[in-house]
């Protein structure tokens, strides 16, 4: 090695697995690295060659770690309660000086001073306020941020004058920044001053601000109805920044606000010829002159300008080599603009032009570029889709079918259902086509039908294709083949969502018996679907048959796999609500109860009894009382505390101040706890915190195993000390036997 290897290897920082080195300039471990010397081309002349780590490591674990250990506990500040004016004037000292102490630490910090003023502010203490925004522009006259909080503390108040003081000498110190120059003008425009706020802005415009500036000038003019003073500003702004964008937003200033027409057109004709060739050839300026002439209703004139723009710029008719020369002449964007204003006089001569000159061109191209996309990749369904979409709207029946029939044709290789989902809308397409465009509902069945005998029902299969299929009969008015479509999808694909479009179907057309049977072999496949047997008992409620709605709640109920049992019987609870059966409702509850003691159930059963159809205020608090000594027992804490919450409200709702001020007084105190966390393997992995509540009566309990417990305490002890005085009793007997 060299000298210059060997001091680049002792300056390596290696960064290993999970670890960073500490490179502070300050850590003793790691030497400082000397400057490297870059060679003219471009690479240093000490290269690092040593890779191996350094002999200190700190893992970026213990990093975090200390940090978090680091971290100081938010305090919030103490409320202070004022009682007299004395009090007061403290509190204002010891404020203040907590705020000069601060400055004091870090003067510079614009945060402080803002603060101080806004307490000064708070306290109607302006010229105090006013004096800290003067100390801090003392310190930092060149912040922005720090005039403006000063002119909105002058403007909030109503200091009108002092704001006008203070943003002026804002803008004398600091004219390059905008928002200064746009609260000044803001100002003066709402206080109703025009001819100063004319003023501020023609000082302004002495600077050349950019764009904004010179159109807000502008509109300032138009709303006080100066029309030819803001012509006259965007003139101005034209001369002084001669470009075409200034020119375009001149235009469209003209065209939108001021509604002037003509000026627009003169000043689009003007940006063609008195701007430099670079600025006048870009794209942007023909596309929207010519999209100008078009909003008008000139058609003819947006041509010329779409085809001079064109014949100008060679777009459409360029060779290989003149393109790759353009291609770096011109940036990216201006390609992009090229492209676009081609695209838009494409567009435009297929809204206003002859169709049979610009519409072969255009469809051949992309007919050509979809053929070498299927052609490349025939399972590109999107390209299918894009390319039938494209035959559709411009080709005739027979090239649709065509390219639907090839399409369809590319089946996917895999009979596994995700690369099918993808294909069977092209059949679904296919069959829409049929239908809405050639009118043909039996070649759309036709396909359908093709559909279903492509498709591997053995393995998976689509609920969508039997119901479109299924429609496609109801639409041809076959009603026959419709019923024994949906029969046969129920045998052979058997999803929920074909007996549900069946059911509707037959609802629809008053077949409430045909509908029975139809539940009845829904429930047969799904007897676990609780939709399904709350939709059969809303229809039997639906004819009036009340006696066999119960019937099937209650058989539903009683079955042993449910995937929503809750909805089932909150269904069945309202149903004997609404049918006025308060004591089955209540009978319900007692059986639902039986099952499960979710505090919902509590709830929604203590409710009901404060209802018209219930027992009354009486009950329901039994009920509550009830749910709440079943959670005591089974100690579950939250649904203690969610029943009393409800308990609260219904009190607050039916009762008096006495039952809000019991409830009340069974709330619990939240108190915040630790506890060790494990994993799933039973290892302890750190100490958590949770919340935890303590209820009034269970500190009691607590209170009396307590006392259980020193009172066991004590009779151990007393117990101890009966058998040292019986122990002793004996040696004294041994020993005299032993003299004897």
């Amino acid at each position: 090695r060299t000298d210059t290897d060997t001091t680049a290897t002792a300056a390596t920082t290696h960064i290993g697995p999970r670890s960073i080195l500490p490179f502070s300039p300050d850590c003793p471990h790691v030497p400082k690295p000397q400057q490297d010397q870059t060679t003219m081309s471009g690479r240093a002349s000490g290269q690092v060659k040593n890779r191996a780590p350094a002999p200190i490591q700190i893992s970026a674990e213990q990093i975090l770690r200390e940090a978090a250990e680091r971290q100081e506990q938010h305090q919030l500040d103490p409320i202070t309660k004022v009682h007299d004016a004395e009090e007061y004037q403290s509190f204002l000292r010891d404020r203040r000086k907590n705020f000069e102490d601060n400055i004091r630490y870090r003067r510079e910090h614009i945060g402080n001073w803002v603060k101080y003023a806004k307490f000064e502010e708070d306290n109607k203490e302006y010229e105090r306020a006013r004096s800290v925004f003067e100390r801090a522009l003392e310190v930092e006259h060149r912040s922005p941020e720090l005039w403006l909080r000063y002119a909105e503390f002058e403007m909030r108040n109503e200091f009108v004058n002092r704001a006008r003081n203070v943003l002026d000498r804002a803008v004398q110190i600091l004219p390059r920044v905008d928002f200064l120059w746009y609260k000044y003008v803001y100002m003066e425009e709402m206080v109703g001053d025009v001819p100063k706020c004319r003023a501020v802005f023609e000082r302004w415009m002495k600077w050349m601000p950019d764009d904004g500036a010179w159109l807000s000038y502008a509109r300032f003019e138009g709303r006080c109805g100066q029309a030819d003073r803001a012509e006259a500003v965007m003139r101005r702004y034209v001369n002084t920044y001669p470009s075409a964008r200034s020119f375009l937003r001149f235009a469209k200033w003209a065209e939108f606000e001021a509604k002037n027409v003509g000026l627009a057109r003169t000043v689009f004709e003007s940006a063609l010829v008195e701007l430099e060739p670079e600025e006048s050839r870009q794209a942007r300026v023909f596309k929207q002159f010519a999209s100008f002439e078009e909003r008008q209703g000139e058609y003819e004139r947006a041509r010329v300008i779409y085809k001079h723009a064109i014949k100008l710029l060679r777009l459409g008719e360029k060779s290989v080599l003149q393109q790759m020369q353009d291609d770096e002449e011109i940036t990216e964007q201006e390609r992009f603009k090229r492209e676009e204003l081609y695209k838009s006089y494409v567009s435009f001569e297929k809204k206003h032009g002859d169709r049979e000159g610009i519409e072969d061109v255009i469809l051949t191209k992309q007919r050509a570029e979809y053929a070498k996309r299927v052609k490349d990749d025939p399972l590109d369904y999107d390209a299918w889709f894009e390319y039938a979409k494209l035959e559709e709207e411009h080709g005739d029946q027979a090239s649709v079918r065509d390219i639907y029939e090839r399409a369809v044709a590319n089946v996917p290789p895999a009979q596994e259902k995700q690369y099918w989902k993808r294909y069977i809308y092209l059949w679904i397409y296919y069959a829409v086509y049929e239908e809405l465009q050639s009118n043909d509902l039996d070649r759309a069945a036709e396909v359908y039908q093709a559909c279903l005998s492509l498709i591997p029902h053995s393995k998976f299969s689509f609920s969508k294709i039997w119901i479109y299929a299924a429609k496609v009969h109801i639409r041809r008015k076959d009603l026959a083949a419709a019923r024994k479509l949906f029969g046969k999808a129920i045998g052979v694909c058997g999803k929920e969502k074909i007996f549900t479009e069946y059911i509707a179907l037959e609802l629809a057309l008053g077949e409430v018996d045909r509908c029975r049977a139809l539940y009845t072999n829904y429930l047969k496949a799904m007897p676990h679907n609780c939709r399904a047997w709350s939709k059969y008992a809303d229809l039997e409620r639906s004819v009036g048959e009340t006696e066999r709605c119960r019937a099937l709640y209650e058989l539903a109920v009683s079955q042993p796999e449910l995937d929503m049992p809750e909805m089932l019987w909150k269904g069945y609870i309202d149903f004997e609500i609404e049918e006025g059966q308060g004591d089955n409702a209540r009978k319900l509850y007692e059986r639902l109860l039986d099952r499960t003691g979710h505090v919902k159930v509590w709830i929604s059963y203590a409710q009901f009894e404060g209802t018209e159809i219930g027992r009354g205020i009486a009950e329901s608090r039994k009920v509550f009382d009830r749910a709440y000594q079943q959670l005591k027992e089974e100690g579950l804490k939250e649904e203690r505390v969610l029943l009393l919450d409800a308990w609260r409200v219904f009190e607050k709702a039916k009762g008096d101040s006495a039952s809000v001020a019991e409830v009340e007084a069974k709330l619990p105190r939240r108190v915040k706890r630790k506890r060790m966390k494990t994993d799933d393997d039973g290892n302890e992995i750190g100490w958590e915190e949770y919340f935890d509540y303590h209820f009034p009566d269970d500190q009691d309990a607590a209170a009396s195993n307590l006392k259980i417990l020193e009172m066991a305490a004590k009779w151990k002890k007393t117990q101890a000390a009966a058998d040292d005085d019986d122990d002793s009793d004996d040696s004294d007997s041994d020993d005299d036997s032993d003299e004897d």
